[in-house]
């Protein structure tokens, strides 16, 4: 049965990346709702079920915001040593113009400064998510038909922003629209992949909750340092800024129903 519902979340993710796809022409208002989308995520499902999930305390702080903050720094971490080894390997040498949109060349040069690798990284981080929602599924299940119902329809929701963030992030940061393509296939079979898994072992909750934590400081990292910031630099407009506030809206109402 977990499997069976699984392929919905497929279907759901394929449809975000579609849809992150087809709005080139806004791309502004796609980079704003992708990071409402991340933010509502992280502060709305993510986190509070990390807090739920991942036990005890570290000196006095929740374990699960211990590893909030480490996801967030570690991503900062790769990013800079990324950046620095795109300068060592000749950051200062004339721009090669590159594809329409941004888009790298096979060799990983990428114009406007961004690095495909981070790109690349995040999306994996995104299908490494995905695996877990199918876990979760397949876990929920364990426990009784109602909780996995519960959490079926909580993941499959949000499954389309999961979607439209891996192609968002693939190819916002240079690489071609077939990896792009790519990663979002593998964010789609993700969920399946881990719902399967679970027929082969009982999912303790600790281990769960704490993966949620670093992931959701991951994603924070991404949405405020990265997306925004790119969604306003040439059109800080009001409309993206509603776009924004639309995504985080968008998974209140998805956590609202779901509980």
């Amino acid at each position: 049965m977990a499997v069976f519902v699984a392929l919905g979340a497929f279907l759901m993710t394929l449809v975000g990346g579609w849809t992150a796809q087809h709005v080139t022409d806004r791309r502004h208002l796609v980079l704003g709702l992708a990071g409402g989308l991340m933010l509502g995520v992280v502060g709305l499902d993510l986190l509070p079920e990390a807090l739920s999930a991942a036990g005890g305390e570290v000196f006095g702080v929740p374990a699960a915001l211990l590893l909030f903050v480490a996801g967030f720094l570690v991503a900062h971490l790769v990013e800079r040593l990324l950046a620095v080894r795109r300068t060592a390997h000749g950051a200062h040498e004339p721009a090669v113009p590159g594809p329409a949109h941004g888009e790298s060349h096979e060799g990983g040069a990428v114009s406007g400064g961004r690095i495909p690798q981070v790109g690349l990284t995040a999306a994996a981080a995104m299908v490494g998510h995905s695996l877990m929602d199918g876990v979760a599924i397949g876990a929920a299940f364990q426990v009784g038909g109602g909780m996995g119902a519960a959490v079926a329809i909580a993941v499959i929701t949000h499954d389309f922003a999961d979607g439209f963030n891996t192609y968002t992030l693939t190819s916002l940061y240079g690489n071609a629209r077939r990896r792009a393509v790519a990663m979002l296939v593998a964010d789609a079979l993700a969920p399946v992949v881990g719902a399967a898994s679970t027929l082969l072992f009982t999912l303790p909750e600790q281990p769960l909750g704490a993966y949620l934590g670093f992931f959701g400081g991951v994603l924070l990292y991404l949405a405020a340092a990265e997306i925004l910031p790119e969604a306003h630099h040439e059109h800080p407009a009001r409309s993206t800024l509603l776009f924004t506030i639309g995504g985080v809206a968008f998974i209140w109402l998805v956590v609202g129903v779901a509980g």
